[in-house]
């Protein structure tokens, strides 16, 4: 640390310490400070006193281990995340915990020669020292690398037991509790959920824990919703200026947009949804040049105009990068003034957008869109179900007087996009989805399939269209885009596809080498369709899939078949939709709002933090799944179920149930006693050395529940025997080596 000037007067001023704090980026020590001012003997306590006048008053803050510095500097000593490797073979890593403004830097892994680097790869965490380089770029120093189970906070139920009090972990892969002393207990009960720092182990006994927030009690129904938020580490609190820049947010005039308020223009959401973020309407196109032809608009709630960049509610948003749904609450990205009111095109009241006049032919390919930024009013908010059944000749009040001039000519639209999205080959899984429905009291009342209507589908094509426009619109201005892309299949998962798919007599029907497109994994379902393993087939092929990102960077989207694809259509609870409105705002002069210079250069850095918030939005929002199932089969243990087996690893198989979806683990210590289970990974099967007994994945099986825990979100089951199921076999007693079998 660079020593500041010898100090002249007795005791250096406040003024002289905050500068101090300012010159020496992040947080420093009490004896830095005093070896900076030349601070000795009963001095030091005066600079304790000075320091915590200084954070009473909010002119600084402490970081780690009592260090101080000014108020909003970034800790430059903290725990990373190797998020990724870099185009040259680097590694990148970015810091769990951020105080900076703007989403938290992606920096370069330094390699430090005189001290040996830790081997570190993606997914790893360590103690590092974090320096900026300059304005935009970092780096970070490993100091330690952090053991993957090793872990500095936990959440968990408090309990009191006989030998004390103990924390058991939410996490199923959590393997010890944590004891808890009384001065650490924070005023928890016995059933509270809790949040816990891990203390330093101790060589004897278990790790200690100390209470850091009680978030709420296991009886409460709310419960499992709020284990996954404070688990996931998701936001829920907006700060105090972005609240009240919402507040006083008001809805804009017709300065400089275009109206469209006579238009009507509807929107068609889930019966339980709240935000209303796209609009649409649809007619003929006139265009005696076009015949058969359709003119779209797809408008969306302008959010740019109101989360503008830099200011307390971007700040929040970025964040976030995304809302999280539960089956009790949403996690919204923006503060609910704006995303249930302002921001949703609620019907009746007039609203700003950002939307896309769109023409397709009669084959529902794209012939040209402009982009206008306008005054709407929302006709009529619409469900899915309503919408369907109106078109199956179920009107309603409200569906009635739309049906021929607004619902049949959105019909019309959709059928030429359908027609345009199966001649381009997209890829067509069929993956079941689970809904769970809550009772008033707020408990599972039913786990069922979610249903996927025309409906659905005709949003779906409207919104993929907007979409495009989008990215072409920028790409025509050459203005910078968020891309949303999704690479081809690695090719090793496809030869390992391939060679299960061989294995059970069903054929991928692509030599070894030839070019991917995704029209042949939907023929491939297309002729799996009938078969027993129809439903494993659509898993596997969506397991072996890349995971789809957000980049400036254009990779193409592989599942749809597009060369170009960016979200435009929900920028209320997507922020990777906002940065896409901006950069059209920028692009196009259409007023405030615009994509700023400091947004363009970090635009990568920005990307990977939304991709890595969506991940953890959806991961969360599986959790709660999971948690809820638990809840929901914690009554029926004992009860059997059909399910089917969907996964298979060394140490057991998991099995979906049939009705409620759920999945559970078949411990392999449960399926025969005496005999020596062999993996064979290729096959994806267990096979008995002694019994010649197989277990393969897809496989028909009556599961009995053992276990649910809805805290930690486990299920286990124990497989019994099914009369209408075959049982498989190898040669008796003829020992199993994997890879030599051959069916």
């Amino acid at each position: 640390m660079t020593r500041g000037p010898k100090r002249e007067a007795p005791f250096p001023t406040r003024e002289a310490i905050l500068a101090f704090l300012r010159d020496n980026e992040g947080h420093v020590g009490r004896r830095e400070i005093a070896r900076a001012f030349n601070i000795k003997g009963d001095q030091r306590i005066e600079l304790k006193a000075l320091l915590a006048q200084l954070e009473r008053e909010g002119a600084i803050d402490r970081g780690r281990g009592k260090r101080v510095g000014q108020k909003g500097a970034i800790q430059t000593v903290g725990i990373v995340e190797i998020i990724k490797l870099d185009d040259e073979g680097g590694l990148r890593a970015r810091p769990i915990e951020w105080s900076g403004d703007g989403p938290a830097p992606v920096a370069r892994v330094a390699l430090d020669r005189k001290h040996h680097t830790p081997a570190l790869a993606v997914g790893d965490r360590a103690l590092a020292e974090l320096k900026r380089l300059d304005a935009t770029r970092w780096t970070v120093k490993i100091l330690r690398k952090i053991d993957r189970e090793e872990a500095t906070r936990m959440v968990g139920v408090f309990e009191n037991t006989p030998s004390g009090a103990r924390i058991r972990p939410t996490d199923k892969r959590a393997r010890h509790d944590l004891a808890v002393l009384p001065a650490n207990s924070g005023g928890a009960k016995n059933g509270d959920i809790v949040v816990a720092d891990i203390l330093p182990a101790t060589r004897l006994g278990l790790r200690q824990g100390k209470v850091v927030e009680v978030v709420g009690e296991t009886s409460d129904a709310r419960a499992i919703s709020l284990i996954v938020i404070h688990s996931k580490q998701i936001p829920t609190v907006f700060s105090e200026a972005s609240l009240q820049q919402a507040k006083e947010a008001t809805v804009p005039d017709l300065s400089g947009r275009e109206d469209v308020r006579d238009i009507p223009l509807v929107t068609i959401d889930g019966a339980d949804a709240r935000d209303f973020d796209d609009a649409v309407w649809a007619e003929a196109d006139p265009d005696p040049q076009n015949p058969g032809g359709w003119h779209l608009i797809v408008a969306i709630a302008d959010v740019s105009y109101y989360v503008q960049p830099g200011t307390p509610l971007d700040r929040d948003a970025s964040e976030r990068g995304n809302s999280v749904y539960f089956p009790d609450r949403v996690v919204p990205m923006l503060p609910e003034r704006l995303s249930n009111g302002l921001c949703s095109l609620v019907p009746g009241e007039p609203r700003g957008c950002l939307g896309f006049h769109l023409w397709i032919d009669a084959r529902g390919n794209l012939r040209g869109h402009r982009l206008f930024r306008g005054l709407m009013r929302s006709a009529a908010r619409l469900t899915y179900e309503q919408v369907q059944a109106a078109q199956d000749g179920r009107t309603d009040d409200t569906t009635g007087p739309l049906l021929k001039p607004v619902i049949q000519p959105l019909y019309g639209a959709f059928r030429a996009l359908s027609d345009a999205r199966a001649k381009r080959g997209t890829l067509e899984l069929e993956i079941p989805e689970r809904k769970v429905k809550l009772g008033e009291d707020g408990r599972v009342a039913e786990i069922a399939p979610r249903e996927r209507l025309d409906s659905h589908k005709l949003i779906e094509e409207f919104m993929i269209t907007a979409n495009v426009a989008a990215a072409e619109a920028l790409e025509a201005k050459h203005a910078p885009c968020v891309y949303r892309v999704h690479d081809a299949p690695d090719g090793a998962k496809l030869d390992a596809l391939r060679q299960f798919l061989a294995g059970i007599g069903a054929d991928l029907k692509l030599s070894k080498g030839q070019v991917i497109r995704p029209k042949h994994l939907t023929q491939l379902l297309q002729r799996a369709a009938e078969r027993p393993e129809a439903e494993l087939i659509n898993s596997l092929v969506l397991r072996s899939q890349a995971q789809a990102a957000y980049s400036p960077t254009n990779l193409g989207h592989f599942g749809l078949a597009l060369p170009r694809y960016a979200h435009f259509t929900s920028p209320i609870r997507r922020y990777a939709d906002l940065l896409v409105h901006r950069s059209l705002v920028r692009a196009y002069g259409l007023g405030p709002g615009g994509l700023s210079d400091n947004e363009r250069e970090k635009l990568e850095e920005i990307s990977t933090h939304i991709s890595e918030t969506e991940r953890t939005a959806a991961s969360a929002e599986r959790d709660a799944i999971d948690r809820y199932v638990a809840s929901f089969l914690s009554d029926h243990v004992g009860a059997t179920f059909p399910g089917r087996i969907n996964g298979v690893t060394r140490f057991g198989l998991f099995v979906t149930l049939d009705q409620s979806g759920a999945d559970g683990l078949v411990p392999i210590r449960t399926l025969e006693p005496n005999d020596l289970w062999i993996h064979d990974e290729p096959q994806h099967r267990l096979v008995g050395r002694r019994s010649g007994r197989v277990w393969r994945l897809g496989d028909r099986v009556l599961a009995r529940v053992v276990e649910a825990d809805p805290i930690a979100g486990s299920t286990l089951f124990r497989l019994v025997d099914d009369p209408d199921s075959p049982v498989q076999r190898e040669r008796p007693g003829r020992p199993y080596r994997p890879g030599k079998h051959r069916r």
